[in-house]
């Protein structure tokens, strides 16, 4: 916020909607929300904006994508558990006819696969979560979800675009869910 006041010859801080906002001068402005979703209703000020972007007490990461899914259970900023796995999933074949039939057959039974064993280790893992930031792929998350011993989990935050999820993805990730999210509009 130092910057862009720097940038563009101060800043008048407010507070709207649940998000602090900032606008310079020169007609540029921004808006910051807090991680979670949470909504803000302090002072227009940044240090106690950025105070009140703490990670809740318990929480969780999912993401998923076909073959592969990363889950986390957090405590604040610490991870409790967490898993990170992977299944085969075939890929398209050029192939015509019955063979195309059969590969597609194939491919969406390990897909099924892979969404159950994530289901499993995010049913163990999750259980008792009020919230949990979701990413990857939304039809395998949507799937993995519908487990039924998943039922109870809130996806909250913002969605999080993440390559297939491996054990760095995954604290990314997690970084990612705990970030202020600033939309800068320059004039």
């Amino acid at each position: 916020m130092a910057n862009f006041g720097d940038r563009h010859g101060g800043c008048r801080l407010s507070v709207a909607e649940g998000a602090l906002h900032g606008h310079a001068p020169d007609g540029s402005w921004f808006v910051a929300q807090l991680p979670f979703l949470a909504s803000y209703a302090g002072p227009a000020d940044a240090e106690a904006f950025a105070g009140a972007a703490s990670a809740p007490d318990d929480w969780g990461v999912l993401l998923v994508r076909k073959g592969g899914f990363a889950v986390a259970r957090l405590s604040g900023e610490r991870v409790v558990s967490s898993k990170v796995g992977r299944r085969h999933v075939q890929g398209r074949s050029k192939a015509g006819g019955q063979s195309q039939q059969r590969f597609a057959r194939r491919r969406d039974n390990q897909a099924r696969q892979a969404y159950e064993a994530a289901a499993e280790h995010a049913a163990r893992i999750l259980a008792g979560v009020p919230r949990v930031v979701a990413g990857g792929d939304r039809t395998a998350v949507a799937a993995v979800l519908e487990d039924a011993r998943l039922r109870e989990v809130e996806v909250t935050g913002e969605w999080l675009p993440v390559p297939d999820p491996r054990r760095a993805v995954l604290e990314a990730a997690i970084d990612d869910a705990r970030a202020i999210r600033v939309e800068v509009v320059n004039a």
